[in-house]
């Protein structure tokens, strides 16, 4: 056949094909959504995933359900995730773990998140607290730390997985203090607020989300909160880095992906929707009240930020972590499977 005649058919053949999914993502959805959430319920993304699932419900016209799927730090739901059809109806409620620690930690890690997902939209940023049972007799970090140190064991403190941001909370604050502290880890972050309240652990660097119903019942209280500056939600907590603890700054953010070669159509229109729920001062009101931040970003900004984070981690990992290596893992942390 000419060279003409076989452009004219590949020409024929793309046109074709930009019709039918053009046709498709305009009839995007029509069949229920799943929305995949890495952790057990309880924890920063199921306050914020069951608010977008229920409101996306409304925005889309088919049921969008919240699909809790622990296991591995995030790493087993993202993976299977990874691996769905790029079609728009299987997404990942990402967090921080998954999407921009693992990478830096696991050698084979299954998935690339920077090339195996499409960054869509971001759910919310929160500060982590640290919290302590209520009935703990210490009511500061340096009381705590005293404790730690006149104790013959050392303090032990949950996390909603290894890599995790609460896990990095608790090992930057060991590492800065030279005090005796154990990790445990739990598959989310119910299950490691239980472990607070059931008095197995010492403490833990909880998101603000899935810590206020406690902090509110006075079950637990906080001593101080991960970030930078403090949260209008506890305007009286102080932060780790005001008593002392140089460029302690790190907290949990949460966001929706879809597989790589989801069709852009989709992607932008969940970008717009999910802004628009987020905007809905109603919803905007509900997140403030759990201690999360909500910024709206658009598909571009919130893939940035993506790499923006995975980068910081990254860095973080090298230079305060694998200053030495142990069992051939960075100190503290081996492999997100321990």
């Amino acid at each position: 056949m000419p060279i003409r005649r076989w452009s004219g058919v590949l020409i024929t053949m793309l046109v074709a094909n930009w019709v039918i999914v053009a046709a498709w993502a305009q009839d995007y959805p029509s069949r229920p959504v799943r929305l995949v959430n890495p952790y057990a319920e309880g924890g920063a993304g199921d306050v914020v995933g069951q608010l977008l699932a229920e409101k996306l419900t409304h925005a889309l016209g088919q049921p969008v359900t919240l699909d809790n799927r622990p296991g591995a730090s995030g790493v087993t739901a993202a993976q299977s995730v990874a691996r769905a059809a790029p079609d728009g109806y299987t997404l990942l409620f990402g967090h921080t773990a998954e999407m921009a620690i693992a990478q830096s930690l696991v050698k084979d890690l299954g998935y690339d998140p920077q090339k195996d997902f499409k960054p869509v939209a971001l759910g919310a940023v929160f500060p982590l607290a640290l919290v302590v049972k209520s009935s703990a007799a210490y009511s500061t970090i340096a009381n705590m730390l005293a404790q730690s140190r006149s104790s013959r064991r050392p303090l032990l403190f949950a996390s909603s997985g290894t890599g995790t941001p609460g896990h990095f909370a608790g090992e930057l604050l060991r590492l800065r203090t030279n005090n005796r502290l154990t990790h445990v880890p739990y598959d989310g972050g119910g299950p490691a607020l239980n472990a607070v309240l059931d008095g197995r652990v010492d403490f833990y660097f909880s998101s603000l989300a899935a810590a206020m119903p406690h902090l509110t019942s006075g079950q637990v209280k906080a001593l101080a909160l991960s970030t930078a500056r403090r949260s209008p939600t506890l305007p009286d907590v102080p932060t780790v880095a005001e008593l002392g603890f140089k460029d302690f700054d790190l907290g949990l953010w949460v966001g929706v992906f879809a597989p790589r070669g989801t069709p852009e159509d989709v992607v932008v229109r969940l970008n717009r929707e999910i802004n628009q729920i987020l905007s809905d001062p109603e919803v905007k009101t509900r997140i403030l009240q759990t201690g999360g931040d909500v910024s709206l970003m658009s598909v571009d900004q919130f893939t940035t930020f993506v790499r923006a984070q995975s980068a910081k981690y990254a860095d973080l990992i090298r230079e305060e972590f694998c200053s030495r290596i142990l069992f051939g893992g960075c100190l503290g942390f081996g492999t997100l499977s321990d």
